[in-house]
């Protein structure tokens, strides 16, 4: 499963801000790795696109200067990979800086699946009525701590 990260956008006239709401998958961006400042233009990020291109061209004209012949096409590798690797904090980055917040994080399969509960949890769909009622156990259940979790059983925000 996948972990998406739901920013929703500032408060406008008219408009829930779980109408404009965008889910950005936590991961790696193959398009992101293989074409770098294409995929950030594609995602409106100007100043990240300007600053990878022009760090790309800087190393890769400073290792011909410095007479790298073999390094000069491996270090404009290492800005592909981070963007790869970064690239949904890069968007989620520049979102907040536009005003947007983060809603919470939803673990799903796929985007469609993390739309779905999103708005089931926001409350914009009705629950479905169970056939069968469950009583509840005498026992109470146990509490949840709300300290630290080893690894990812616990995430901030909603889920």
């Amino acid at each position: 499963m996948a972990i998406h990260v739901v920013m929703e956008p500032p408060a406008s006239a008219g408009r829930s801000a779980s109408e404009g709401a965008v889910f950005v998958r936590d991961g790696f961006y193959f398009f992101g790795f293989i074409m770098p400042v294409l995929w950030l233009l594609w995602h409106r990020l100007w100043l990240e696109a300007i600053v990878t291109l022009a760090a790309t061209l800087a190393l890769a004209g400073l290792s011909e200067w410095a007479g790298l012949t073999l390094a000069a096409p491996l270090l404009p590798l290492l800005i592909s990979l981070y963007v790869g690797l970064e690239g949904g904090t890069l968007r989620i980055a520049a979102l907040r800086r536009a005003g947007w917040r983060e809603w919470g994080v939803i673990e799903a399969d796929s985007t469609e699946d993390a739309e779905a509960r999103y708005f089931f949890a926001d409350g914009h769909v009705e629950a479905q009525p169970e056939a069968t009622t469950i009583a509840a156990s005498p026992v109470a259940a146990r509490a949840q701590s709300p300290g630290a979790a080893l690894g990812l059983l616990q995430y901030p925000g909603r889920n």
